[in-house]
């Protein structure tokens, strides 16, 4: 079967479970969009590698690396290979530098893994065929098992603009020590902002 690729395009709160958030991969050079729904755990996972942030402790995703690269494991790329009952199922192709292993995983693991390994992902047809939705313009066409996916962010409220980039620059490190990245990730993007201006 051919591979298609995939990018991740966005990750918001997901509308139709209360604490799950939604993942979206992109076909390249397509119009079509895989929404995936993942746990919050693996959301900040991800958005934290995406975001090159760095958190105090490592996450089990970098711990995992960590160990992969010390033993000169790669993984060289992610199948998100079938979908049965609403849950995908993927594998990591990985590498030891002797031979090849296919090794299984969730979905929002293996993408996690993705993102700190810089490998590519992939899936099938038949699954951007039955899960996929269409993008028309820059809005997606919303299916029923999804209620809303939206790339947009929430806005910063203002009580940022309020303070000065040095309180911004102290609880952005209180935020990143407390484990707070997405709270960090709003404060990191005021900074920019403002050096920017």
């Amino acid at each position: 079967m051919k591979k298609l690729k995939l990018d991740i395009v966005g990750l918001s709160y997901s509308q139709s479970q209360t604490g799950a958030y939604a993942l979206v991969l992109g076909e390249v050079n397509g119009r079509r969009r895989l929404p995936i729904i993942i746990g919050a755990f693996e959301a900040q996972a991800i958005a934290i590698e995406i975001e090159k942030m760095t958190p105090s402790r490592p996450l089990t995703h970098d711990l995992f690396k960590a160990f992969a690269d010390a033993y000169h494991i790669s993984v060289s790329e992610v199948i998100i290979y079938n979908l049965v009952d609403g849950i995908f199922y993927a594998k990591l192709m990985c590498n030891d530098g002797k031979k090849n292993m296919e090794i299984d995983a969730r979905t929002s693991d293996a993408i996690a893994l993705a993102v700190r390994f810089n490998c590519p992902i992939y899936t099938y047809e038949f699954i951007l065929a039955s899960a996929g939705i269409v993008i028309e313009g820059t809005d997606f066409v919303i299916l029923d098992n999804l209620e809303a996916v939206s790339e947009a962010k929430p806005t910063l409220t203002s009580n940022y603009t309020a303070i000065s980039i040095d309180e911004l620059q102290a609880k952005l490190q209180e935020a990143l020590n407390e484990e707070a990245y997405e709270k960090a990730a709003k404060i990191r993007d005021e900074i920019t902002k403002r050096k920017s201006s």
